[in-house]
């Protein structure tokens, strides 16, 4: 029951993150679609591969008895590489599950952010997926020429923003200038690829 009602309530989430973010891309039967592959910096094969990669560490969460019973473990990816958010009742499981992520063909790192201790609450949960919306509608704050801010990837976890993207140095700075001052953001951590100005 407790399982069943987890799961209820991470679907409901991931549908409202969704919906407020105005997710555009979508993998269907092998087929990619949406406008964010036209904007994205990543190669299409790249973006097809990041989805590859999401979707074998979600079925490597569901097949774990003990991860899905202890812990809490959100996965997102970006040019292949990996970020782990969440919650989980001890750090042997985490890193157990963060090395085997890291042996699924093409992933170059796993960034683990998982934090020991108790489970977020629904409240807590759904404020995630707010806030990720809402540093996402700050991106179109950033005034730079030829600046896109689809091309930031966000994820938040209990009011840590984790930013991913292929962007210059500049961009860089001015979107995590911009993020910091969304409220409720209380860290701000960039794990950006860097190309050159």
């Amino acid at each position: 029951m407790k399982r069943n009602a987890k799961l209820a309530r991470n679907l409901l989430i991931g549908l409202l993150a969704a919906g407020l973010s105005g997710c555009g891309a979508v993998v269907v039967g092998g087929a990619v679609t949406g406008a964010a592959v036209a904007h994205d910096r990543r190669t299409t094969g790249t973006f097809v591969e990041d989805q590859e990669i999401l979707l074998r560490a979600i079925t490597m969460r569901q097949q774990d008895e003990e991860l899905r019973q202890k812990a809490n473990i959100n996965i997102d990816v970006f040019n292949m590489q990996v970020l782990l958010t969440g919650q989980a009742e001890n750090a042997e499981i985490v890193e157990a599950f963060r090395q085997r992520v890291a042996t699924i063909a093409r992933v170059r790192t796993v960034f683990n952010e998982v934090l020991i201790g108790a489970e977020s609450t629904w409240g807590e949960a759904t404020g995630d997926a707010y806030l990720t919306s809402k540093v996402k509608v700050a991106l179109f704050n950033v005034k730079l020429d030829g600046f896109d801010p689809t091309r930031v990837k966000v994820t938040s976890s209990l009011g840590s923003v984790y930013l991913m993207g292929l962007l210059t140095p500049t961009e860089a700075d001015a979107v995590t200038e911009e993020v910091r001052f969304v409220s409720g953001v209380k860290r701000v951590v960039k794990l950006f690829e860097y190309l050159e100005e």
